[in-house]
């Protein structure tokens, strides 16, 4: 064997300023490995508490068992709808949709191009679990799916709008058909409300205002704006859309668990076992909703006549408003106001000191504004007299008279355990804003033990 001998010294023949070069070469590669392992840190702390906000109450969330809560007027076509409505996801209360096999005249291969037609950013791959809710919205249910259809020609622009806004595909829209169908209102045994079934805690972390007198969780435009930041911190976390929808509906905790038991594998059908029972069918009803919409006109579905003002104006209020007032005055009937601001559950729009949203019926904003005094003064000594006219003050949670609230000493409260703003604020009838006023705080974090003025004696 041939050896080839070099010479000591030979190994290396770069000059000093060479060697000194590449040892800059070195030290920068090693600083931006450690800038690279520092973005991944602050990724993955970020990623971890976006994903703690996601998990939480809804993982108790669940769509079956809904029950809606309707006024107790019904005058309008609308009250009618939600009234009569069904309780569950549309479907599900007439079949068991794990165990049901639909047959359709529709060929399987029709079915097939129909949906890969649909050219949906969000899809899933044709098969039985997906053929039956196709079958189910489009066949099965054509008087709920013209109320749908109904409803959709006043909501699903708004939804749209939201969800460009946030660069999100549009076919999230339809997840709001699973949830409610379409009902402001509609709530939960476990206490999700509104078109997007938002939890209580969830609904305080997206910035949905909660307390004595509104509910932005049964705001359409409120809540759909919450949910598309909630869709955009899903996929941030699983990367895609199915799985991100599903932790929509039952919490991203219970999604993690299910990669787990997958071994880790992160699609819908290879987690699709391990899913909650109810959360299986939810994308796949999804899908089926889609289809529906997309081919009405194939199955003879036609909406159902609208209820709701097609043009709809926004005011911004900032003096305590009586629904009755603005009825009264305008002639609008009551139950149309109702349905136009239903996070106002008890008739009054909490204005003093705030800054709320009013929507109306645009022929009526001219004279809305034209006439704003004589509404605002119209019956408010009755109106209001068993109601609190500005109910930030409190002492003990009991409203005290706003001439005497600042003439008194503080009230505190003690932070405890699973306690947050919103929660301290609907126990004393007050706002999370007031608090944050009142207590110089400048985000949401609150600490255990913390004290917190809470208003006035």
């Amino acid at each position: 064997m041939l050896s080839i001998l070099v010479p000591l010294g030979a190994q290396d023949k770069r000059s000093k300023k060479q060697i000194l070069k590449e040892n800059e070469e070195l030290q920068q590669r090693i600083k931006d490995l450690e800038a690279e392992v520092a973005a991944f840190r602050a990724d993955a702390a970020e990623r971890e508490a976006i994903q703690e906000e996601l998990s939480g109450e809804n993982e108790n969330k669940i769509s079956s068992g809904m029950q809606d809560y309707v006024s107790s007027s019904t005058d309008t076509l609308l009250g009618q709808w939600y009234l009569h409505r069904s309780s569950k996801i549309p479907g599900r209360e007439q079949y068991n949709m794990d165990s049901v096999h639909f047959t359709t005249n529709v060929p399987d291969s029709v079915l097939m191009q129909r949906l890969r037609d649909m050219n949906a950013f969000i899809s899933l791959p044709y098969n039985e679990t997906v053929k039956n809710y196709m079958i189910l919205y489009s066949e099965k249910m054509p008087a709920k799916m013209g109320e749908l259809l109904g409803l959709s020609d006043y909501y699903m622009p708004i939804f749209e709008e939201t969800f460009r806004r946030y660069d999100l595909p549009l076919e999230l829209k339809y997840v709001a058909i699973i949830e409610s169908a379409l009902n402001p209102r509609a709530e939960s045994r476990v206490g999700a409300k509104g078109m997007w079934q938002f939890m209580y805690r969830t609904g305080i972390n997206y910035g949905l205002k909660i307390d004595s007198y509104t509910d932005e969780r049964m705001d359409p435009i409120r809540s759909a704006d919450a949910a598309a930041r909630y869709f955009k911190d899903a996929y941030r976390i699983f990367g895609d859309w199915p799985l991100a929808i599903s932790a929509y509906n039952c919490g991203s905790g219970n999604v993690n668990k299910a990669i787990k038991r997958a071994g880790g594998k992160r699609d819908f059908w290879s987690v699709y076992e391990y899913l909650p029972k109810e959360t299986r069918g939810y994308v796949p009803a999804m899908v089926g909703a889609m289809y529906a919409f997309r081919y009405a006109n194939e199955y003879g579905l036609r909406p159902n006549p609208l209820a709701l003002p097609v043009y709809v104006d926004t005011f911004h209020i900032h003096r305590n408003l009586h629904m009755n007032q603005i009825s009264e005055v305008l002639g609008i009937p009551l139950d149309d106001v109702r349905d136009l601001n239903p996070q106002y559950y008890k008739d009054i729009i909490p204005g003093e000191g705030s800054d709320l949203v009013l929507r109306l019926p645009f022929s009526y904003s001219s004279p809305f504004l034209e006439m704003q005094d004589s509404i605002y003064r119209h019956r408010a000594d009755v109106l209001f007299a068993e109601k609190v006219q500005d109910g930030r003050e409190t002492v003990d949670g009991r409203p005290v008279p706003t001439s005497t609230a600042n003439k008194g000493e503080w009230v505190y409260y003690k932070v405890q355990p699973g306690d947050n703003l919103g929660k301290i604020a609907k126990k004393y009838h007050t706002t999370v804003k007031q608090l944050k006023t009142w207590n110089n705080l400048k985000g949401d974090m609150i600490s255990v033990g913390q004290r917190l003025k809470v208003g006035k004696r």
